[in-house]
């Protein structure tokens, strides 16, 4: 089996079989994930060498709590300001790419792999396909979501704890649910109040625009 045409196909969403190649390409990704995750946690400087190594890019200020887990590494993509909280899952088989600003919640999966729904396929063959995973600028995904292959989320948009994402999300969108559908679109009343009634104040506006914040 050639391990190159096999790759092409993985990477270009078609279906594919592993191989000896591309399991060694994982185990080494495995390497720096096991050294990432056994570093104290206020070894900050060692999270981010080991990340710039094993992520395919990564922009200006980012951090991934532990654990973390992934399958190629190379595949990643993180912009700039990158927040993520523990056990974040990336089945990175195809492109994951992060716009900047961007939150994700503990325990979230992205998975861009999968397998035929025809058990002649998916099992006798072993054939897997993979379809990339793109989530834009300043986006929060709350907690334990799920978001499966070929799913883009859109600019600004929210998608609520325990969601399954299958479908893309267009911006400015708030979007919960199994399976995840958007609910609304976001006004200025989400200007006005942070959560529920509760009113972002004056003197919190204030302290933002004199910088008396701290942000990550």
């Amino acid at each position: 089996m050639d391990n190159q045409i096999e790759y092409e196909r993985m990477m270009n969403g078609e279906l594919y079989h592993q191989t000896p190649e591309l399991l060694e390409m994982r185990m080494k990704a495995r390497d720096l994930l096991y050294d990432y995750n056994q570093l104290h946690y206020r070894d900050l400087d060692s999270r981010k060498k080991i990340l710039k190594a094993l992520l395919g890019q990564v922009g200006e200020n980012y951090f991934i709590e532990l654990p973390f887990h992934l399958d190629y590494g190379f595949n990643v993509k993180l912009g700039n300001n990158f927040f993520a909280n523990a056990n974040l899952m990336l089945l990175d088989t195809a492109s994951i790419e992060f716009g900047d600003d961007v939150l994700v919640a503990p325990n979230v999966s992205i998975y861009t792999a999968g397998h035929a729904l025809d058990p002649e396929l998916r099992l006798r063959t072993g054939a897997e396909y993979a379809f990339p995973v793109k989530i834009g600028n300043n986006v929060w995904i709350g907690g334990s979501v799920t978001i499966c292959p070929g799913v883009t989320i859109g600019d600004n948009s929210v998608i609520g704890a325990g969601s399954v994402v299958t479908k893309s999300i267009p911006a400015d969108s708030l979007a919960y649910g199994n399976p995840a559908k958007v609910v609304r679109q976001f006004n200025d009343h989400d200007k006005e109040y942070y959560f529920k009634q509760r009113k972002v104040t004056q003197e919190y506006l204030d302290k933002v625009k004199n910088g008396e914040t701290f942000h990550r």
